[in-house]
């Protein structure tokens, strides 16, 4: 079982519930995955630190710290990192925010159709209100650094 969990993380970062989720199929009747991922753990193989870094830096270009925050936290990340990433994520949000604007619309809503358009596209990507709001009364005429 420890080569299958060597295979998977092999590949790319899990969390230590989604590994064990993975996992849990191929644990026998009598078995357990914990002795498993401890192991791991002690060795450096499994860490949620890395996974919520790797899973930061593939998403946090594309996605509000809402999003990015509760992917988190479905991925069963202990509550403190979560609070940790949010933190980290809530500095850049409005730099993200405007790039990702810039790339879908790149102009100020005309109509209040588009805005709600625009508006929805980004609170789906889960920026915050707050930033949506400044980001469609200003655009690109902001400065960058808040």
């Amino acid at each position: 079982m420890k080569g299958r969990a060597l295979g998977y993380l092999s590949r790319r970062e899990y969390s230590r519930a989604e590994l064990a989720r993975k996992l849990a199929p191929y644990v026998g009747e009598d078995e357990s995955v914990n002795p498993v991922l401890d192991a791991l753990e002690q060795e450096g193989w499994l860490s949620d630190a890395r996974f919520a870094e790797s899973l930061v830096h593939r998403r946090a270009s594309r996605v509000g710290a809402a999003r990015i925050v509760s992917e988190l936290k479905r991925h069963a990340v202990g509550d403190t990192l979560v609070e940790e990433v949010n933190a980290q994520l809530r500095e850049t949000e409005w730099t993200r925010a405007q790039a990702v604007w810039r790339k879908k619309f790149g102009a100020l809503p005309q109509t209040p159709a588009e805005r709600a358009k625009q508006a929805r596209f980004l609170a789906a990507r889960g920026f915050s209100s707050a930033t949506i709001v400044k980001l469609l009364k200003v655009g690109d005429d902001f400065p960058i650094d808040d």
